[in-house]
This record gives C-alpha cells, sequence and structure tokens, in this order.
C-alpha cells in the first residue's frame, strides 16, 4: 500500500525525509482494528516529528499521520480517535496515562491506504458529516474542544482571546467558543485571516500584540513565546490561560509577578478524550458548526501540502484524500 513514511529528521530541511513510497498492508491483531483511510489531515505534529522535535530517531522510519476518517472491516463509516492509551492508567482520562501515545508517535499513523489502531479508537462517523470534514477532527477540533470547554469550562458570554487564528486549533477554538455563546477576539499577522475569523464570528481581530477592547476570562495559547506576554496581558484579574502548543518557541518570559499579583490561572492541556470527541460531535451536530478546510489535496502531493504549512498559506485544514469509491 501507498504510505508517507518519514525516514529521516532535518530542523532545517524537513520534507528532505519524507517519502512516498510502498509498504505492507498491516496485518490483523486481536482487539485491533483495519481501517481503509478515505481521508487524513496535515497537523504541525507531523512537521515536528519530521524536524526531530519530541520525536526520537531511533523510532524512524514511521508513516506520519494523527488524523483519519474511513471504513472499518464491516463497512462502516469510523473516525479515528488518535490516542492510544489506558483510560484507566489516566483514572479515566486517557490523556493522563503516562504511556499514552498520539497516532504516529510509537505506531505507524493515517497518510497511508491503510491504518491499524484498537478497536476502541474508532467512533461512527455521522451521516452529516463528510469524510473531509471527519479528518480534521480528531487532534485540532478536539484539542480546542478540550481547551475550552474541559481546562477552561467556558459558558455563554465569556470573554476569549484565540491567538493566532487561522491554525487548525485556532480556527477550531473560535467556531467553538461563538458556537457556545462566547465573545470572541482573535489574533493574527494576516489582514486576510483576521478576515476570516470575522466571518467566524470573532468580535474584533486585531494584529499580534495590538490591545483589546476588553479584558478577557480566558486566553487559548497555542503561539508561545511570540503571544505569551500578550496572552497575560489580556486577561482580567482571575483569568486563564490555556497552553495546547507553542510554534513560535517555547521559552517566554513567566512574568510570575503578574501571574501571582492578578491570581491567573495557566493551564495546559493535550490530546482530547474518546468521549470528548463523541460529545463534540453532539455539538457540530446541534449547532451546525463545521471545520473550516483551506483546501483537500490528493495523499501524492503530501510534499506540497507540507510546503504550504511551513509558508503559513493555510487558514484552517489541509486535507489529504485517499480515495473516493466506497469499499
Amino acid at each position: 500500500m501507498l504510505a508517507a513514511t518519514a525516514i529521516s529528521q532535518s530542523a532545517t530541511d524537513p520534507l528532505s525525509g519524507l517519502v512516498l513510497r510502498e509498504v505492507p498492508k498491516p496485518k490483523a491483531k486481536p482487539g485491533w482494528a483495519l481501517v481503509r483511510v478515505v481521508a487524513s489531515s496535515l497537523n504541525m505534529h507531523d512537521l515536528w516529528t519530521l524536524r526531530g522535535v519530541g520525536h526520537p530517531a531511533d523510532r524512524l522510519p514511521v508513516v506520519l499521520g494523527c488524523d483519519a476518517a474511513g471504513y472499518d472491516e464491516n463497512g462502516d463509516a469510523v473516525i479515528v480517535h488518535p490516542v492510544l492509551a489506558d483510560a484507566d492508567a489516566g483514572r479515566g482520562d486517557e490523556t493522563l496515562d503516562p504511556n499514552r501515545a498520539l497516532l504516529s508517535e510509537q505506531h505507524d499513523g493515517a497518510f497511508a491506504e491503510y491504518l491499524r489502531v484498537p478497536a476502541r479508537n474508532l467512533v461512527p462517523k455521522p451521516d452529516w458529516l463528510s469524510f473531509e470534514e471527519a479528518a480534521c477532527l480528531p487532534v485540532a477540533w478536539t484539542t480546542a474542544y478540550r481547551m475550552l470547554f474541559t481546562q477552561a469550562g467556558i459558558t455563554a458570554g465569556d470573554r476569549v482571546l484565540v491567538q493566532g487564528a487561522g491554525g487548525g486549533v485556532a480556527s477550531a477554538a473560535i467556531k467553538l467558543a461563538v458556537a457556545a455563546g462566547a465573545v470572541v477576539y482573535a489574533t493574527s499577522r494576516s489582514e486576510g485571516k483576521r478576515a476570516e475569523a470575522l466571518t467566524w464570528g470573532a468580535r474584533a481581530a486585531v494584529a499580534p500584540r495590538e490591545r483589546l477592547p476588553e479584558r478577557v476570562d480566558v486566553v487559548i495559547e497555542t503561539v508561545g513565546e511570540a503571544t505569551w506576554s500578550h496572552s497575560l496581558k489580556s486577561l482580567r484579574p482571575g483569568g486563564t490561560v490555556v497552553v495546547a502548543g507553542a510554534t513560535s518557541g517555547m521559552s517566554p518570559s513567566a512574568d510570575l509577578a503578574r501571574v501571582f499579583y492578578h491570581q491567573l490561572r495557566i493551564l495546559g492541556s493535550t490530546g482530547c478524550t474518546r468521549s470528548e470527541l463523541v460529545a463534540m460531535l453532539r455539538m457540530l451536530e446541534a449547532t451546525g458548526v463545521r471545520p473550516v478546510i483551506d483546501r483537500t489535496l490528493p495523499l501524492t502531493d503530501i510534499h506540497k501540502g507540507f510546503q504550504l504549512m511551513i509558508d503559513g498559506a493555510l487558514t484552517g485544514k489541509l486535507v489529504l484524500n485517499h480515495m473516493k469509491e466506497t469499499p
């Protein structure tokens, strides 16, 4: 079967280590399910792996890809929950299992014709959701959902700042927070992405470090070093910043004086539980909210897709089509 495989890592030329090649089809395994992948989507996690960040070289080669939707062995349409873990080890929350792994970290990922995952990681795909839309959800959208509702506990009327509008998590956070009745502000270096954020329901979209019309209750932070100071300064006393990434760098000034004087809360967040994915699907059905898809490319154009991500040319998610026919 055809698969996009990371065979080496480079901080300066990450795509040099990505090859499309034929690999063996996964074999049956007790308790695991085989999925014929229809669509997948790119994540920064894939790019970090190619750059050698957070992924040991001794785990190469590995098929990349964290997001997938397709058909199981019975021909049923499914979405793949990407966190492979033992929920009991995390006291009911598989994201807290010390041995958890995101798809493509310890097991081959989704950028292939077939994917093997534990059977419990399959979630039925609703008929009202296309395969392309479904492939956007497992990482970026559930990350945003957990940040907003599990970690920050936002409710209608809350003021929420989303840093870095345009990325997969940020676009999801804006749309989900708006759907929940929050007042949403967004930032982006791109005038075009700020304009897009307004169409998704943001009340205002400003340039990075620009002062907001009011202080916010919650900041959704995935940019890191470049926006951290602005995130803390934008919070009301007692406000919360939820962090799930640091695309611009992971060593910001802590500004501890501001944190303790204003009694700010800083919460980390990563991944999601299977139940959170199911809950988010119910929310999407009820509200009509759908993922932002920048474009769709065939799996064979995966290098082009990654280059668009590297260039910052995407707004929302880039989806890969693996097949179009039903099984």
